[in-house]
């Protein structure tokens, strides 16, 4: 059973009047971090509201249904998973009501023991609608013999394992979650007298939030009326953050793990131009992606830098279509050349990743087409060799291209002159960090759990 939590975005607003529009517009800022479902869970102290369904946020929600979810609680959810889970069964909040009331879940991660723990479950007569792994929280809540959520909480977190940044809500509470490794990311902010968490620090910038700090790994928050969120240590912190949030995923605008994701990115450009050098007489971002490499790359090696490919953006991100059949589509249907600019030019192409080879070869052969005289790919992460179990949809092993072929296989699969990676040593130097504080299991096979 695969989990269909994968790569997502969670937010949480307690304490203040406009709670569902905050959640929105934060949903919003998330966009990036899944695009195939959305939904809040508001509280007003008596009852919980639920909206989701599948489709972006300004799809799902309108004003009038942002003003059926009543309460100065609310938390949200935008979601990307697998090919096939389509269900809106499968969107969040997890909402269910059991022996003490009403309770709401977002979860962004994947848990790596969810089928065994599914499977306990189901032998103790409990009845799943839904393959997410979220579920079992719902069912490990339900079933605990402690008296107060918070330790039924705490109870529920203590049999599972992987990657979890949780936000609960009850119908008087919130509740903010991290995994004791910290995979997914998770920060605390201030809204008017009130408090915020989210995936991301832009959806703060959005709603004018002011950052108070990360939510440790191993951490649970408890937000209550009238009191200073409370912190409980669940577990003690073995910092692993996945650096694939400072490859891809993460907006450049956002702070994660206490560090900009933009200036991250322009130090993996310049370390790649370091690395692999070559002469050229231009660099070209792919966008939106590459654009911070490209830049560092330009700076470091003096080749000006051209934004050479157009983007179109109400096209979304091709990495997390579920089918390539539509990957392929959206790469034509967004990604443009200036023709006039490339033509007879040798151009150094910085992207973020290679998954399947797919996007790049289109990106090489349309490039060509438009008159450059040398294509040559540089890439601003390690090869991506193993497949990742702690919340991003990678594929198989076999569907990769790094783990199947060499790099000259690949440079030739994709019709690129040259093709260059960033090492694996040169891209923790370029985030600050060392081996033991950061998950590159996707580049490396090691994996934490």
């Amino acid at each position: 059973m695969r989990s269909l939590n994968e790569k997502c975005a969670v937010v949480g607003i307690f304490d203040h009047d406009e709670a569902s529009k905050l959640a929105y517009f934060s949903l919003h800022a998330l966009q990036h971090r899944g695009q195939e479902a959305a939904g809040i869970s508001t509280s007003d102290g008596e009852k919980l509201y639920t909206i989701k369904d599948r489709g972006l946020v300004t799809q799902v929600f309108d004003t009038q249904k942002l003003n059926t979810l009543k309460g100065n609680m609310a938390i949200g959810h935008t979601r990307y998973s697998t090919a096939g889970d389509d269900s809106i069964l499968d969107a969040q909040p997890v909402f269910a009501r059991y022996d003490l009331g009403e309770m709401s879940i977002v979860h962004n991660g994947n848990l790596t023991n969810a089928k065994e723990v599914r499977d306990a479950l189901i032998k103790k007569g409990a009845i799943f609608q839904t393959f997410m792994d979220t579920e079992n929280l719902i069912h490990l809540i339900a079933k605990s013999d402690q008296h107060h959520l918070t330790d039924r909480i705490i109870d529920a977190v203590k049999k599972i394992e992987g990657a979890y940044s949780l936000v609960f809500l009850s119908r008087s509470k919130m509740f903010a979650m991290r995994d004791p490794h910290g995979f997914r990311p998770l920060s605390l902010g201030r809204v008017g007298d009130g408090y915020v968490v989210a995936s991301e620090t832009c959806a703060f910038d959005l709603i004018g939030a002011e950052y108070i700090r990360d939510v440790e790994p191993g951490e649970l928050l408890i937000f209550e009326k009238g009191k200073a969120p409370q912190s409980i240590k669940v577990f003690e912190p073995t910092p692993k953050h996945c650096i694939f949030e400072y490859v891809y995923f993460a907006r450049p605008d956002s702070n994660v793990y206490n560090q900009n994701v933009y200036e991250m990115r322009k130090a993996m450009g310049k370390a790649l131009a370091k690395e692999q050098p070559v002469v050229a007489d231009m660099v070209v971002p792919v966008p939106d992606g590459g654009v911070p490499a490209a830049i560092g790359y330009s700076q470091e090696s003096g080749i000006p830098f051209e934004m050479a490919i157009m983007r179109n953006h109400y096209i979304g991100r091709t990495f997390i279509e579920p089918t390539q059949e539509m990957r392929d589509l959206k790469v034509k249907m967004k990604l443009s050349p200036i023709n006039d600019l490339i033509r007879g030019k040798r151009l150094i192409v910085i992207d973020d990743s290679i998954v399947r080879g797919t996007t790049s070869r289109q990106i090489v052969r349309m490039l060509k087409a438009a008159g450059a005289a040398e294509v040559h790919m540089r890439i601003s992460s390690p090869p991506t060799t193993d497949p990742c179990y702690y919340g991003v949809d990678t594929p198989d092993k076999e569907k990769l291209i790094a783990a199947n072929m060499t790099n000259a296989e690949i440079c030739a699969f994709i019709e690129a002159d040259s093709l260059g990676y960033l090492s694996n040593e040169a891209l923790l130097e370029s985030v600050n960090g060392k081996e033991e504080n950061y998950c590159t299991a996707c580049f490396t096979g090691k994996y934490i759990i």
